[in-house]
């Protein structure tokens, strides 16, 4: 055999290890991002105007679900059985278990434990909500969230009894990062 068959003969060879290699380092990726994406982050896009200016309809949001409780605050996707199509919801957690919340469309206040909450994120600081299922003050039961969208009279949300307080079973997670539109990518307040 001739050295210049055995050099090609080499060559091949290490452009097959090459491209294995190659191969081997993409599986290997593309099973941690599914990994990643399955366990611990979730893609999910925006419909509708409850959560305006916040979130519009079409944005994509990256949810963190992996050991997540909830909190005042959090932007959080639902899965809860509604009346409103069963479709997940995107709404802001208002009052977790155990706090006493109070909605108030004349004064157009909302306390939890007594206190007015200072909500910048809101589209409108008027109230103009009927056919609310609770009296207030109400006091969240164990396990259980009030929400309610940053659109305030255009949400579906726990003052609808369609809807009502939502189990912290069918929170999916907390959204924390927008990735689209390009132009509004980064953090959720």
């Amino acid at each position: 055999m001739s050295e210049k068959n055995n050099n090609q003969e080499n060559q091949s060879g290490g452009l097959m290890v090459e491209v294995y290699e190659w191969l081997e380092a993409i599986a290997f990726a593309l099973a941690i991002v599914v990994i990643l994406f399955t366990f611990l982050f979730r893609v999910v896009s925006v419909s509708g105007p409850s959560m305006n200016p916040t979130l519009t309809s079409g944005d994509r949001i990256v949810l963190n679900s992996l050991f997540y409780t909830p909190q005042n605050g959090d932007i959080v996707v639902i899965t809860q059985p509604n009346s409103h199509d069963n479709e997940p919801l995107i709404k802001r957690v208002i009052a977790v278990e155990g706090q006493t919340i109070s909605v108030d469309a004349e004064t157009d206040t909302v306390t939890v434990d007594g206190v007015k909450l200072h909500e910048s994120y809101i589209l409108d600081q008027d109230i103009q909500r009927s056919g609310e299922s609770y009296e207030y003050p109400l006091t969240i039961p164990k396990g259980k969230v009030f929400v309610m969208g940053d659109n305030r009279n255009d949400s579906f949300d726990s003052r609808d009894p369609g809807l009502g307080m939502v189990e912290e079973k069918y929170i999916m997670g907390k959204a924390i990062f927008r990735i689209y539109p390009f132009e509004r990518v980064g953090g959720l307040d």
